[in-house]
């Protein structure tokens, strides 16, 4: 057995002992979590009606994808109205029912906040076309280029949709910024009244009971300004990109990750613990999408000098570099990288699914879904889980004739199937019964996995062993074990295949802490465990294990530490057991006490 050791050791407690230290956040897609009225879309009072399921998982918190008033261009990522929800998914008064669910029950409610762009039907982008006061210089707007007497766009620049980020509004007589759909123009934050609009409508939802934003796209909130001569340069071409319809076409140096971006941030954090001050003293979450080199993370956290930023940048290490082929190695490191660059003082959290990305099951393979959810759950921190990533969902089909994200029909019916996110955002399953359970309608928004009859809650939720079993399992163990909570991480490989840690708390019983076994390969390993953890037990308990172990090992198992088979894709999560010479000290103890106690009586 090879073991190389790359060791990093972190203490994961905190000081501050906020609601969401350590915490489980689950994500919800609304148009697809639950349907009660049975449109073919999911609503408000769906997810109310499920929010105990929710809390069963084990979740701190709960983040809405987009709930606002929106014509639905990119499915609520195009706000037409940020104080209003929007028709198909209910009212005011449905919201304020599920905030009274969710605080009877325990469960925080996060919305997600879409500050970079508006919808091109909101009345600030009406009235700024129109150049009402006020509202002139609330998007950004250019009279575009000359060339050879035909007016262009202002440069290079290329949307994340694909072709030009710039639309020309006849209207206005200029061209407008975009960076994702000519239907989304961005706003432009170096206007004052932008910036005030905005925080006050992070104030109206905290009025109406809401603990946290997570907060959209921020990368691209600020986009170079033009010189006193109006012009904005190019970006730099990329080689390896030449189709200048493509987002990659260029290097977005002038419109992502301005400095600017950072002292949003902050001016935001400030909005919530005035907030949080002024009300109840409980601290208000901001979470941020921030797909950025991993080197700004830290202005994310804070600046430095005591400005707070968000408690939580998303941590994209492992969505965004980790597949079904990579090794032990490969997530080591990128697990090293993130917590290398972790500021003093601040918190881990761990992403592995959203509804952007192809679901964990299809990434990595089914039969390493819970490997994934036991990392996502056992290393220290705060754990996001994308709804359905508990059940082991896979992505489903969606013909090019079905497809409706933006991001596959800008495309062609011969390569959307690379860019279409409709995979990820499809009915969730509850039980085998027309559409999943998720509605009774004739035809819901997206159709439902056909593998529903056999993948639903309902049917793990009855099975002896299960992906969702497994997964509420580690979210217990994850939510009151001291080693979670607060023990330490130390990680080793053997060879590139097995990725092995510890969670301990030290001068604890060996029962108290954990080694948790990955086989990210196709090989079969022994491995000496205690050997690899010498301050750990001989033996261990299996608490927790993938359901591709089932059924050479179940849960309860004592196991030889120092002789322990791992099969391909398994994964187990060992509880220590007492050493013989602990065991043994424990009976002496007994045996003097018994004793003493004879002596006396």
């Amino acid at each position: 057995m090879k073991v190389t050791v790359f060791s990093v050791l972190v203490l994961a407690s905190f000081a501050s002992g906020a609601w969401y230290d350590n915490g489980n956040f689950y994500q919800i897609y609304p148009r697809s979590f639950m349907d009660s009225d049975n449109d073919g879309i999911g609503d408000l009072n769906g997810i109310t009606s499920k929010l105990q399921y929710i809390k069963n998982l084990g979740m701190s918190g709960t983040w809405l994808s987009p709930i606002f008033k929106s014509p639905m261009a990119d499915f609520g990522y195009d706000c037409s109205d940020y104080f209003s929800i929007q028709d198909e998914y209910g009212t005011m008064d449905d919201f304020e029912a599920l905030i009274d669910k969710a605080n009877e029950i325990g469960i925080k409610i996060i919305l997600d906040f879409v500050p970079n762009h508006t919808s091109d039907q909101h009345e600030w982008f009406q009235k700024s076309v129109r150049r009402e006061p006020g509202y002139e210089n609330f998007y950004v707007w250019h009279p575009g280029r000359l060339v050879n007497g035909e007016r262009k766009p202002p440069n290079n620049w290329v949307a994340v949709f694909r072709g030009s980020a710039w639309q020309w509004n006849a209207d206005r007589g200029e061209y407008y910024y975009h960076a994702f759909l000519p239907e989304q123009p961005d706003l432009n934050y170096r206007d004052e009244g932008v910036v005030e609009a905005m925080k006050e409508v992070l104030r109206f939802w905290m009025r109406r009971g809401v603990y946290g934003f997570r907060i959209d796209a921020m990368p691209y909130l600020f986009e170079k300004a033009a010189d006193a001569t109006g012009s904005i340069p190019d970006e730099p071409l990329n080689p390896s990109c030449p189709n200048p319809e493509d987002d990659c076409y260029t290097q977005h140096i002038y419109t992502q990750n301005l400095n600017e971006t950072w002292n949003m941030v902050y001016q935001w954090r400030e909005v919530l613990d005035t907030y949080a001050r002024q009300t109840d003293a409980i601290p208000r979450l901001m979470m941020i999408e921030a797909y950025t080199p991993i080197e700004n993370i830290k202005w994310i956290f804070n600046d430095g000098h005591g400005r707070e930023g968000a408690q939580v940048p998303f941590n994209f290490e492992l969505i965004s570099n980790v597949n079904g082929k990579s090794t032990a190695k490969d997530v080591k490191d990128h697990i090293d990288t993130w917590i290398s660059r972790l500021p003093e003082g601040q918190q881990n959290n761990w992403v592995m699914g959203n509804h952007d990305n192809k679901r964990i099951a299809s990434r990595f393979g089914i039969n390493r879904a819970d490997l994934i959810n036991i990392l996502l759950q056992t290393l220290p921190g705060i754990a996001i889980t994308y709804n359905g990533e508990e059940l082991a969902l896979l992505d489903v089909f969606i013909s090019w004739e079905d497809t409706i994200d933006p991001a596959g029909c800008r495309t062609n019916s011969t390569i959307y199937q690379q860019y279409s996110r409709d995979p990820v955002r499809t009915p969730f399953p509850w039980k085998n019964q027309k559409n999943a359970g998720f509605s009774l309608a004739d035809k819901t928004w997206l159709p439902a996995s056909p593998d529903y009859p056999t993948v639903n809650v309902a049917a793990q939720q009855q099975a002896t062993a299960s992906h969702l079993k497994t997964f509420q399992k580690l979210t217990n163990l994850h939510q009151h074990e001291q080693a979670f909570l607060h023990g330490n991480l130390k990680m080793k490989l053997v060879g590139t295949d097995i990725l092995a840690y510890e969670r301990r708390v030290p001068n604890t019983k060996p029962s108290e802490n954990f080694v948790i076994i990955l086989n990210f390969s196709n090989n079969t390993h022994k491995i000496n465990i205690h050997q690899m953890f010498p301050q750990m037990s001989q033996t261990y308990r299996i608490e927790a294990l993938s359901l591709h172990s089932v059924p050479k090992h179940n849960e309860g198992d004592i196991i030889d530490g120092r002789d322990f088979e791992v099969k391909p894709s398994e994964a187990f999560v060992l509880r220590g057991e007492a050493s013989i010479l602990y065991s043994s000290y424990l009976i002496l103890i007994f045996t003097l006490s018994s004793a003493i106690f004879n002596m006396f009586t």
